[in-house]
């Protein structure tokens, strides 16, 4: 976050809340754009998109007047919570067999013959 958007922030948003990645959300005061106020994110750590929960995207692209926390809150047991991207870091993704998590792949079934060129 830079110092401008810092001090645009100040003068001009207003707090409307916060997610659980600590990632604050503003609108502004009176400045209406094209009919509606301007909405945005001040992010915790670094920037990036994939951050923002279901319920806070929403609200932000103006596909609701209220955040959806409540109905998030009751989610049922079976849903999994937000988590952001995770490729490119230590918590990405590798299945089994993968070069950089050291394993090997399972041998192939008797049904699989490789190709070789005549």
């Amino acid at each position: 976050m830079t110092l401008g958007t810092r001090i645009f922030t100040w003068i001009c948003g207003r707090y409307v809340g916060s997610d659980g990645f600590g990632n604050r959300y503003y609108q502004s005061r009176r400045m209406r754009r094209y009919g509606r106020e301007k909405r945005w994110v001040l992010f915790k750590g670094t920037p990036e998109a994939s951050k923002i929960p279901p319920e806070w995207h929403a609200w932000l692209h103006h596909m609701t007047e209220k955040p959806l926390t409540e109905q998030a809150s009751r989610a049922p047991a079976w849903q999994r919570p937000h988590l952001p991207n995770l490729s490119g870091t230590p918590l990405a993704y590798l299945p089994s067999g993968h070069d950089l998590k050291r394993g090997q792949r399972a041998r192939a079934t008797g049904d699989y013959e490789p190709w070789t060129p005549d």
